[in-house]
């Protein structure tokens, strides 16, 4: 089933953050559709349920070294 969350991000500071953070979250094996806002601070995230979650979004966000709130 498909999802769509939004997760805050912290630490973003530039383009090359956002970029980061979205290929991040793109790598992830059944993410559909990825868009990062460095004004809003936040990750909307489209994915197949079943083929990556919600924790494993996050874990790849910390991995690039930004915090999730």
């Amino acid at each position: 089933m498909e999802k769509t969350v939004t997760i805050p991000v912290e630490g973003m500071s530039c383009e090359h953050c956002v970029r980061a953070v979205k290929g991040a979250l793109e790598a992830q094996k059944g993410v559909k559709a990825v868009e990062v806002s460095l004004e809003g601070k936040s990750a909307r995230v489209v994915y197949e349920d079943g083929l990556v979650g919600l924790e494993d979004l996050k874990a790849a966000i910390l991995e690039e070294g930004y915090e999730v709130v």
